[in-house]
């Protein structure tokens, strides 16, 4: 499958398993003019695992306001242009936000392959109500500003979704019991890596679960809504 000339594509890579590359972004890649990554090293290496030798260019959250408007520029030039970021679907807590809201206003087609994200597995996986959900991506970093965001969400009744460090996890969901009170919830860890881990019951059985010691690898709260009438 060729890519059209003068397009966006935004095209997801493995959040951990390589198997999850699909055929289409494998065909999108390999046939586009020019791909936008965050890291270039370390797209480098990803698509020479993928078998794919691309000409990369830097595409991140310090640069995308410049760098945004250089790459419509040469997709008017005619160019195809991929977006991908190190892990998982861009614009989800990575960017692409930016240079789609550019596209559009210059009417420049944006082609989004679906693909890998960690959102869904972690909440298909939960054990939590799936029909109605609220992605809070990374909650603040400080404690007083992520109290005050727990705030406006404690009386949600969808289930919540978080992003967060492996060394703030525990200081998060310390927070998320006081405000939001012992809830369902489900920790996973490493989603589709080889220390894939699920942590479920209540917030208050996985802090206990993960004791004293430090937590690694990239983690999704999966954190019951306000109890539905």
């Amino acid at each position: 499958m060729a890519v059209d000339a003068g397009k966006l594509y935004l095209v997801p890579t493995p959040i951990g398993n390589m198997g999850d590359i699909t055929q289409r972004a494998l065909e999108t890649l390999e046939s586009a003019d020019l791909v936008a990554c965050e890291d270039t090293r370390h797209s480098g290496m990803l698509l020479k695992r993928l078998g794919l030798k691309k000409r990369l260019i830097s595409y991140h959250d310090f640069n995308e306001a410049s760098r945004s408007t250089q790459l419509l520029g040469k997709i008017r030039e005619g160019m195809s242009v991929a977006v991908i970021t190190d892990a998982g679907s861009p614009g989800i807590s990575d960017p692409a936000y930016r240079i789609v809201r550019a596209a559009i206003a210059d009417n420049i087609e944006i082609i989004s392959l679906p693909g890998a994200t960690a959102i869904i597995p972690a909440l298909t996986a939960s054990g939590l109500p799936t029909d109605r959900f609220f992605f809070e991506g990374f909650p603040p970093h400080k404690s007083a500003a992520r109290r005050k965001r727990l705030e406006t969400l404690k009386e949600l009744k969808h289930t919540l979704i978080f992003y967060e460090s492996p060394h703030r996890v525990k200081k998060s969901l310390g927070d998320m019991l006081e405000i939001l009170g012992d809830r369902e919830a489900c920790l996973a860890r490493e989603i589709s890596k080889r220390y894939e881990q699920f942590l479920r019951g209540y917030i208050s059985d996985i802090l206990n679960a993960l004791g004293q010691k430090p937590v690694k690898g990239e983690i999704v709260l999966v954190i019951g809504g306000k109890e539905r009438e």
